[in-house]
């Protein structure tokens, strides 16, 4: 090994990922310390960093070519020691050259000064901030201008970035009486004419960001996501999931939106858009993020989950220009259209994808709030689901609380030609004897039941006989025992734990 000439020793260090297989390589010798040193380019810290700032000076000269580094303080109490704080950005910056990929979480201790900071780290490429909550949106205007090479940035849960907009829209709210949670700081002082997403607009006119993910942020409406504007042109990736308590935004409006002209988001473009999530959003005819159904051609997946005011023949004209969707997931919940209470889309959307996108692969259908006592309240039926299931290559499908889909849709299924995995979550409708037709999928390896009541043993025994499936899992179902999923498959995880219902956390 000492003989070995050292770009061949680097390359055979770069095959090893396990980082105890690391460090036990760099104890055998002085030689392999050091190369193994140069080569390591990761790093995740947190708790352990102890005195913080002094710790991660080490490793940054332990590791002169760090380009990923995550600092995460999950589950961090007072007695591990004080936090990482702006110094410790400092060192990183001034220590760490080829920084390109950075990521924060539950760091208390840095502000807007700290991330200051990054902007002398000129090729970092990826910033993603979770639960950051003495960044506002000054430390964002800081990146912003310093790093030109950003293309990705997440924000989630990240309380202090907000626009002025959307705070004084609340604070409408309180004196108002109409909001319950009432908090007691007051607004604080900004510039004149400082809308708080400065930086937003800033990124938006540079036009460098691909992805661009905005979670949990309280502060921002899906409104103030429109100053990014030129912005979308080059995004590849965009998610936007607004805080749950944050509904009473439906009282916001697009300031800019003039009912004369309702084409004016036409100069925002999002043609090379392949992948689109919009969560818990209530929207309004032609003005706000709904803009991007009319404009995202490439796009290759698609989730709304909870978009209230979908409207469906917008959604079947977005599904006529997609014919490269590969994955879609619709989460629904009951109300008012016209004279029906029911989830907004019906049969013809489903009948749109079929159509219009021949490449689909994987679906997940998901219907909160709906009861299994009134069918009618899902407006899909169980005869478009089968549909969709037969007509298109689908390789996944998920179906959550779906009360319309009986054995009858296992047996239709059952026939798919390249189904590899279905989840059941909460289908009550779904027995035994829907268990045994779907053991005829040709190419079915993967089975999840979850909270499936009225799923048995006999049905497990169905599954052991047919030794057809990789992999099972079974979770909260209580007719099925640990026992009767022993050699039902391959690879076999059961947990008899009744979990709180995913759509109920969700809402």
């Amino acid at each position: 090994m000492e003989d070995l000439p050292e770009p061949l020793l680097a390359e055979i260090i770069k095959t090893i990922t396990r980082i105890s297989d690391l460090n036990s390589l760099s104890l055998v010798s002085k030689r392999l310390y050091k190369v193994e040193g140069d080569e390591r380019g990761i790093i995740c810290v947190g708790c352990g960093l102890n005195p913080a700032t002094e710790a991660l000076s080490s490793l940054c000269s332990r590791f002169p070519n760090l380009w990923k580094v995550e600092i995460n303080y999950s589950g961090w109490s007072s007695d591990q020691g004080n936090q990482l704080d702006n110094k410790g950005l400092h060192v990183l910056s001034s220590h760490c050259p080829s920084l390109t990929d950075l990521t924060l979480s539950f760091c208390s201790y840095i502000d807007d000064s700290g991330l200051g900071y990054l902007a002398n780290c000129k090729k970092l490429m990826a910033l993603r901030l979770n639960s950051a909550s003495a960044i506002s949106s000054r430390g964002l205007s800081s990146v912003a201008i310093g790093c030109k090479s950003l293309s990705t940035l997440h924000l989630t849960d990240c309380m202090n970035v907000r626009s002025m907009e959307t705070v004084l829209a609340k604070q409408e709210f309180e004196r108002a009486g109409r909001w319950y949670e009432t908090e007691p700081e007051e607004l604080e002082l900004w510039c004149p004419g400082n809308t708080g997403v400065e930086w937003l607009e800033h990124l938006g006119k540079a036009g460098s960001l691909v992805e661009l993910v905005v979670k949990d942020c309280e502060g921002l409406s899906h409104y103030d996501l429109l100053k990014f504007g030129p912005g979308f042109m080059n995004l590849q990736k965009f998610e936007f999931d607004i805080k749950n308590d944050f509904y009473w935004l439906s009282e916001a409006r697009d300031p800019s939106y003039n009912a004369r002209y309702p084409h004016k988001y036409d100069g925002i473009c999002c043609e090379n858009m392949k992948d689109l999530r919009l969560a818990k959003m209530i929207t309004q005819p032609e003005i706000g993020l709904r803009f991007l159904l009319r404009t995202c051609k490439a796009l290759e997946k698609l989730s709304l989950d909870y978009v209230i005011g979908l409207d469906e023949s917008e959604m079947i004209a977005l599904l006529q220009n997609c014919s490269n969707l590969r994955s879609i997931s619709l989460k629904l919940m009951p109300l008012r259209c016209g004279f029906d209470f029911r989830t907004p889309l019906t049969d013809d959307s489903l009948k749109a994808l079929s159509l219009f996108c021949p490449m689909l692969q994987v679906v997940e259908l998901t219907f909160a709030c709906c009861s299994s006592l009134y069918p009618t309240e899902i407006g899909f039926t169980q005869e478009g689901i089968v549909k969709l299931i037969q007509s298109c290559p689908l390789r996944a499908v998920k179906l959550n609380s779906a009360s319309i889909f009986y054995d009858e849709g296992m047996k239709a299924i059952s026939s798919a030609q390249f189904l590899e995995r279905l989840e059941l979550v909460n289908c009550k409708r779904i027995t035994d004897a829907g268990i045994a037709f779907i053991t005829r999928a040709p190419c079915l390896t993967s089975l999840t039941l979850h909270k499936c009541k009225n799923v048995s043993n006999e049905g497990m025994a169905e599954l052991a006989r047919s030794q057809k499936l990789e992999f099972l899992t079974v979770k909260g179902c209580r007719g099925i025992s640990e026992e009767a999923v022993q050699g039902a498959a391959k690879s076999v995880y059961y947990s008899a734990e009744v979990e709180i219902p995913y759509v109920i956390k969700e809402m």
